[in-house]
């Protein structure tokens, strides 16, 4: 086996690893702390990636729009989030997971239709900076330098969530949401702000992977449905509530699809749910996850 192949097949997989962590340590944080599984969590990556596509707009004559795209984006996608909090997510809480289910997929189909009456449904590509354009050498073989941007994005997303989370009040509070949120309400904490903060936070890490995926994808109608599967599948086999195990299940997730593409291509989908099985066979509750009490 061609050694150049394989390194090019494993950063792939960590590209796919990389925008992958982002989406589900949204969904999952938003799920530790609520215990709220948001099925129209992948709405707020597709919007983020159509803002970043009608901001960029047609041709490299347009590309020095991109950074402008990468920060608009996710702020929208953030206060889409509040909104949707606040007129929606709030008053299912207290109901049953069914409920919960039904409204967020409610959500999802309403959100998709939206974005087909503003956006249409043709294809739309987006050029990166030309800064981040071009390929680098590694091993003999050409990758894109692009990739290795978004996986250096991954990491400064990854390392900012540690800070919150560990080295700030806020993280302290979300922290002690997902153990008792009744006793944090106790203690004089506003838990209904809070609610609304973790739920805007996990907007924006989704809208930040919207928008730094749309150079790498087709943006188009159906990119909230394809990202969902994989960033639940993600959250699941790092054990729901983890944003560590969200970034062990996203290198494992990558790692996985990598090595299906260099043995068995026309079943290279179906090592993502491999994973899954392998992974719930040993630890039902996940890799970092508890089981709930």
């Amino acid at each position: 086996m061609d050694l150049g192949n394989v390194a090019i097949q494993l950063l792939s997989g960590m590209t796919v690893a990389g925008y992958l962590f982002m989406v589900s340590a949204g969904m999952t944080l938003v799920f530790g702390a609520m215990r709220v599984i948001n099925i129209a969590h992948g709405s707020f990556y597709m919007y983020a990636a159509f803002i970043v596509a009608a901001i960029v707009g047609k041709g490299t004559g347009a590309s020095g729009m991109f950074w402008v795209a990468l920060l608009v984006a996710p702020l929208i996608v953030a206060a889409m989030g509040t909104a949707t909090e606040v007129t929606i997510m709030r008053r299912i809480y207290t109901k049953e997971h069914l409920t919960q289910l039904l409204a967020t997929f409610a959500l999802f189909y309403i959100f998709a239709d939206v974005a087909l009456q503003i956006w249409g449904g043709a294809f739309r590509s987006v050029q990166a900076a030309p800064v981040l354009t071009g390929q680098v050498n590694v091993l003999g073989r050409s990758f894109p330098k692009y990739n290795f941007f978004v996986m250096g994005v991954a990491v400064v997303v990854g390392v900012a969530m540690w800070l919150l989370l560990q080295r700030t009040k806020l993280g302290w509070r979300i922290r002690a949401a997902v153990e008792d949120p009744e006793l944090l309400a106790a203690t004089g904490t506003n838990v209904r702000l809070l609610f609304t903060t973790v739920f805007t936070i996990g907007a924006l890490l989704a809208g930040v992977a919207g928008a730094v995926v749309a150079p790498l994808v087709s943006v188009a109608p159906g990119l909230d449905a394809g990202i969902l599967v994989e960033a639940f599948i993600v959250a699941v086999i790092g054990g729901l509530g983890s944003i560590a195990g969200a970034a062990i299940g996203a290198i494992i997730l990558g790692l996985f699809q990598a090595i299906g593409i260099l043995w068995v291509p026309t079943w290279a989908s179906a090592f993502t749910y491999i994973a899954m099985i392998l992974v719930l066979a040993v630890r039902p509750w996940g890799l970092l996850g508890t089981p709930e009490r």
